[in-house]
């Protein structure tokens, strides 16, 4: 099972799960149950446990999981073990929150590159890093042919140009955080987080 291609609905739980247990590590915590991660992510118990079981044993009853097992295990599951780096668009307050809150550091994602066109942030330093003019882009991207994930902190009226702009420089991943619908190609994937529809997906699940 490990082998094959995860199902979409089993990927998402298990980002779901790595995301618990990353926080639960930083917490303290060394071991954690299924229960524990049911009351986090709303995921039925038992679900956890097939959805785990699936891969190996990992769990000892009574005793829950061993966090940092765990999390290598996860990794290895998902493809996301090692370093993986991203580059930023957008130097903004959204940008700068991003940059600095530590969110993909903790699953192995580095900001290893920051563009934005506004000539008083182009120059500036955030972290160890300078942020870039945007007409940087294609050199940096095939220069290091490290940067596999685009993260758009932009307005939304520039978020397409930015995805094409990936895109013809062979970025596959694009995380979104602008409120424009992108248009890529199918080998591309498009994640577009917002907040409103996380809240109405909340929403509907406290209403019935």
């Amino acid at each position: 099972m490990a082998q094959d291609r995860l199902t979409l609905g089993v990927a998402a739980r298990l980002s779901r799960y790595l995301q618990v247990l990353t926080q639960a590590k930083k917490m303290g915590k060394n071991s954690i149950s299924s229960q524990a991660i049911s009351e986090y992510t709303n995921v039925n118990p038992t679900q956890i446990r097939r959805d785990l079981s699936g891969f190996g044993k990992f769990g000892k009853r009574g005793v829950g999981y061993d966090i940092d097992i765990l999390i290598g295990q996860i990794r290895k599951i998902l493809r996301t073990s090692g370093q993986h780096n991203i580059a930023l668009f957008g130097a903004g307050n959204l940008g700068l929150a991003i940059a600095s809150s530590g969110v993909f550091a903790d699953h192995g994602f580095r900001i290893s590159a920051i563009f934005d066109v506004d000539p008083d942030r182009v120059g500036t330093r955030v972290g160890d890093l300078t942020v870039r003019h945007y007409s940087e882009l294609p050199n940096v991207v095939v220069e290091d042919d490290g940067i596999m994930v685009g993260v758009l902190a932009v307005p939304a009226h520039a978020a397409q140009m930015v995805a094409d702009d990936l895109v013809a420089s062979g970025v596959k991943i694009i995380f979104n955080y602008s409120d424009a619908l992108l248009s890529v190609p199918s080998d591309v994937t498009v994640h577009t987080s917002s907040p409103a529809v996380e809240l109405l997906y909340a929403l509907y699940f406290y209403l019935t």
